[in-house]
């Protein structure tokens, strides 16, 4: 007598319960586009709606999906906006060595230039482009929030340009890759892990000016958004607690999500750019990536993408490909070039020429006090980067070495990191008060807030980088902890690292607009320091000491990264790169 056959009833079982649940995913994925439509169709009648300069802002928790639902659009366009601007302008100083000369120099300005410094000529040109609608605030929101996240995604996709495998180039020059072929299968795979990792820390970057990219002052202007940030900053000047705590834990849940659902599962995807030639390391994993590869809609999509990809291929006119291609393509990339060099060389030199008539304007003594304070605000930045070195190294090692850590703590990691600090600072100024710790000493702490991060980021990234093999050799032959770290682990690390201690060091002179200059109990606490001379000049509309204080923290700041930075990058690419 034969047995009935349950392994065919197990598995139409299965089959039964793996489509119900993909027709669960597929539901939920519709219904989120459907939310998302709705939402941008609210967000063009924001922007394009009359012109409201201060915006009534409601301290009611039930107006706080909103606000936050407007933030999270402003930070992911001024992310979409600083990826171009990486790819573009990154790849361009990283393939052009005469135009390196000077924009790799120019990125250490813009860099260097706080959010405040750009604030006065950009909200007052969008403001007088777009007169009667919300355009022009909401770009030059968008614009504030893109300068705080572009500069250390374009250093680590420049770095990680010069750091390309030799035999990778090789393979890509013996080949005959044109620029595309080149761009899309060595360029962008081999700095993709540390793009992802600091483009995480660019959104936090984001977040962290977001009070002031929201409401700000300009003279006896004010101008005020819809948004988390200028809920949180109405709810500080007001006193209200109950509002500040809302405010909290509505920028938390958002983080969470933007990083469960954006975030980790493009990590998860990144893990494929390793450069790992044996051994094999854990696998990450992703619950939204997962339901993603198991969605027919998703799978669909996709297909249907690809199709499209093909037809466009195949209406373009066959063209066998050879050296006259090639040589044309490359001549308009120079022509490109050269051309977007020379334009770039006039707008600085328009922009000095202004500067020029505004530095007339400020007299000697201005000018030592501001030499002074930039000195203060030098000192101020070296430590907090030191200090936030001193932890990040080793918990960024733990956290990059092991896939377990990486899964529980990255959500923490970047809830903490992506929370604007300067939301904390009321509290932390009244803890260093308590202590009898003065503004001087106590910016230091509050520029340590939003910038050892950086630093975490970039050594997370450069661990997770790490070939497998190499570990698996290190714990074969049971090399001792310290040695490890020591020939090993820093070695590995140490590009990443100097790029976070470039990037943390800029974030440091960006933040000091608000860390040596406080508002708390109804009073205005200010450290000697250019970061205080900015906020004060900015508020009160002293363009002259503004472009000068300004320009004074790009010198240092180009001086410091030419003396100090650029040598260790060198050693860097020459002593401590895997790949060489």
């Amino acid at each position: 007598m034969r047995s009935p056959p349950v392994p065919v009833f197990g598995s139409a079982t299965s089959y039964l319960t793996g489509s119900a649940r993909r027709l669960w995913v597929d539901l939920a994925l519709l219904a989120s586009l459907g939310g998302i439509l709705f939402g941008l169709t609210r967000l063009a009648a924001e922007w394009t709606g009359a012109l409201r300069p201060v915006f009534e802002i409601d301290l009611s928790p039930r107006a706080l999906p909103y606000y936050a639902f407007l933030s999270l659009s402003r930070g992911l366009a001024a992310y979409a906006l600083s990826l171009l601007f990486t790819l573009g302008y990154g790849y361009w100083a990283a393939r052009d060595r005469v135009a390196e000369k000077v924009l790799v120099p120019a990125l250490d300005i813009l860099q260097s230039i706080p959010v405040l410094g750009f604030m006065p000529g950009l909200v007052l040109a969008l403001v007088a482009t777009f007169p009667t609608s919300n355009v022009g605030l909401e770009l030059a929101s968008v614009i504030m929030i893109f300068t705080g996240q572009a500069w250390n995604m374009t250093f680590s996709f420049y770095h990680s340009l010069r750091s390309v495998p030799r035999d990778f180039q090789e393979v890509a020059t013996l080949g005959r890759f044109g620029f595309w072929k080149r761009f899309r299968w060595v360029d962008l795979p081999s700095a993709a892990i540390g793009l992802v990792w600091n483009s995480m820390m660019s959104m936090a970057g984001g977040w962290f000016f977001l009070m002031v990219s929201e409401a700000f002052v300009l003279g006896d202007r004010s101008f005020q958004l819809p948004g988390l940030g200028s809920y949180m900053s109405v709810a500080v000047a007001r006193g209200d607690r109950t509002a500040m705590f809302s405010a909290v834990v509505a920028m938390v849940l958002m983080i969470v999500l933007l990083d469960q659902v954006l975030w980790r599962p493009v990590v998860v995807w990144a893990q494929k750019f390793r450069v790992d030639e044996s051994g094999q390391a854990d696998e990450a994993s992703s619950w939204f990536l997962e339901l993603l590869r198991g969605s027919r809609l998703v799978a669909s999509l996709r297909a249907a993408a690809a199709s499209g990809g093909r037809r466009i291929v195949q209406a373009l006119p066959s063209r066998t490909p050879g050296a006259p291609s090639r040589g044309r393509t490359a001549r308009a990339i120079q022509i490109a070039s050269v051309g977007a060099f020379v334009g770039l060389l006039l707008l600085l030199a328009a922009g000095s020429i202004g500067l020029f008539r505004l530095f007339g304007k400020v007299d000697g003594a201005s000018w030592r006090g501001i030499g002074w304070a930039a000195f203060l605000t030098l000192g101020r930045v070296l430590l907090a980067t030191v200090a936030g070195t001193l932890w990040t190294v080793p918990a960024g090692l733990a956290i990059g070495l092991s896939p377990r850590l990486s899964r529980i703590l990255q959500p923490v990691v970047q809830v903490v990191a992506s929370f604007p600090a300067p939301m904390l600072f009321p509290a932390v100024v009244a803890l260093l008060a308590a202590a009898g710790v003065g503004i001087g000493w106590g910016s230091v702490l509050l520029m340590l807030l939003g910038t050892q991060w950086y630093i975490l980021f970039n050594v997370v990234a450069g661990a997770m980088a790490i070939p497998a093999d190499l570990r698996e050799a290190a714990r074969i032959y049971r090399v001792p902890t310290w040695k490890r770290f020591r020939v090993l682990y820093l070695p590995a690390i140490f590009p990443y690292l100097v790029t976070g201690w470039v990037t943390a060091a800029g974030g440091a002179w960006n933040a000091s607009i608000v860390s040596e200059y406080v508002s708390f109990g109804g009073k205005e606490l200010a450290a000697d320091g250019l970061g205080a001379r900015i906020s004060v000049a900015a508020s009160a509309g002293d363009f002259p000491t503004l472009a000068a204080a300004v320009a004074v923290m790009a010198v240092v700041v180009v001086l410091f990264n030419r003396l100090v930075w650029r040598r260790l990058h060198g050693i860097a690419e020459e002593r401590f790169s895997l790949t060489r």
